[in-house]
Formats: structure tokens, sequence, C-alpha cells
């Protein structure tokens, strides 16, 4: 299973927000951001942070995908 946040970028779309304005209000760093740019894992204390800031849930931020082999 892989992580993809695509459902974030959509949401930071949304509210008209730039993953720098998200770095900034989450209180978290640029290489956090590079790494779900990435899908790549990230903490669940940083996943608070970032739902805290958006007022949204885990659901509406990542899902988890299959990976076909």
């Amino acid at each position: 299973m892989n992580i993809s946040y695509k459902k974030l970028w959509k949401l930071l779309i949304d509210k008209d927000m730039k993953k720098k304005g998200l770095e900034k209000a989450a209180g978290i760093s640029n290489y956090v951001i590079s790494k779900m740019t990435r899908n790549e894992n990230i903490t669940v204390e940083t996943v608070g942070k970032i739902c805290k800031v958006l007022n949204c849930t885990p659901n509406d931020m990542l899902e988890f995908v299959s990976v076909s082999e």
C-alpha cells in the first residue's frame, strides 16, 4: 500500500492556500511538504497539525492506494 496526498492538494486549491502557507500555518517544515509531494510517509503528529489548520480529517487529506504488482 502506498499513500497519496492528492486530496490534500485539492483541498489547498479549494481553500485558496499555497503549500508555503500551509507550511507556515501548521508549523511544519519544507522537508515535510517535499515528502508529501513525493507521496512519502509523514508522522501522525504532522497529519494532526495539518488537519487542525485546514479543519479537516485525515480522510479528507490522504488516502491509501494499492500497488499493482
